[in-house]
């Protein structure tokens, strides 16, 4: 993070000044000559947000966030918040997240961040998820303003909330950009191949699910890939399967899969049982040899624009195509 900006004596400010000194802006990493605030810095914005307004004062600095997608965004801006919730795999923190995140104090989980621990550190602002903590909105409004993120797999949503919450509109705009170029690449150079059908599986410990248009989905989208028919419900995350006679349900012309959970074995075990299944064997991805494993923690959890960029980096790789 950058240095905090603190408030001076005036005949130092005023020496600083004539020594031409230049101070980093906290949080936006620029210069303001002699430690004096810009106005960016001083003005009160009123932010939008799933549970109403909240007014930010300046350029917040001490900056908590409540779910992953937040976590993985913040890094995206090269900013370390005080406080940030502990990963639901590769705990504490998802392994891509540890060069920029790693010390971060954790302040809980995404389900039950303590709010103790979140007022004994005094943030400037927080940000949270309507999906995780509609029902602590107050409680954390009453510790510091609060902004509220959509679902927790609406990234570009919470890109855009960051940007305008922490003063930094035009770099979350940037980051938009650089996806969407690299997504127009991607299709330019697929051509005539896309659109692809796609579905996306998943195993556990004791079931399969296929997942519809959350994190994973939304970005497949953009990349020109066609979800199979009742796979494109965007108010769906998806659904269990019930059964193995549920796998034709995910028969698509690519398959990506990720497994989830920390019990191993068990999770080896289901896959195996259910992928050598006869009706496994039958799905047309399975037959042309186009099923993909990838990560869960970029594929599903980690829900943020680094996150989403990982998920081009592999669908680069998987397809052969060369980035500019």
């Amino acid at each position: 993070m950058g240095h905090v900006v603190r408030i001076i004596p005036i005949l130092l400010l005023i020496f600083t000044a004539a020594c031409g000194t230049e101070e980093e802006d906290a949080a936006g990493g620029g210069k303001t000559s002699g430690g004096e605030e810009t106005s960016d810095q001083q003005e009160t914005r009123t932010v939008e947000h799933a549970m109403g307004e909240t007014e930010i004062e300046g350029t917040p600095e001490k900056i908590v966030t409540l779910y992953q997608g937040a976590n993985d965004t913040a890094a995206a801006m090269n900013i370390e918040p005080i406080g940030i919730v502990e990963s639901w795999t590769q705990q504490p923190i998802y392994e891509y997240l540890r060069d920029d995140l790693e010390g971060t104090e954790i302040v809980g989980e995404e389900t039950q961040p303590n709010l103790e621990k979140i007022a004994e550190m005094n943030p400037d602002v927080i940000i949270a998820t309507i999906t995780r903590h509609e029902d602590i909105y107050d409680d954390l409004s009453a510790i510091a303003p609060t902004v509220m993120g959509e679902e927790v797999y609406e990234w570009k949503e919470t890109l855009d909330l960051m940007g305008r919450t922490l003063n930094r509109q035009e770099e979350a705009d940037q980051l938009l950009a650089d996806y969407n170029e690299r997504l127009d690449t991607f299709k330019e150079q697929m051509g005539e191949e896309l659109p692809i059908e796609a579905a996306i599986t998943n195993f556990r410990a004791d079931h399969a699910r296929i997942f519809y248009m959350g994190f994973a989905g939304r970005v497949l989208e953009d990349a020109g890939f066609e979800r199979p028919e009742g796979h494109d419900n965007p108010d769906e995350w998806g659904i269990k399967l019930s059964s193995k006679e549920s796998i034709p349900e995910a028969d698509a012309e690519v398959i990506f899969n990720f497994n989830s959970g920390t019990e191993t074995e068990q999770i080896e075990q289901t896959y195996e049982e259910w992928t050598s299944h006869p009706l496994w064997q039958e799905l047309e991805a399975v037959q042309n040899d186009e099923v993909y494993m990838v990560e869960e923690e970029t594929w599903n959890a980690g829900g943020g624009v680094l996150s989403a960029n990982l998920m081009v980096d592999d669908l680069y790789e998987i397809f052969d195509v060369e980035e500019n």
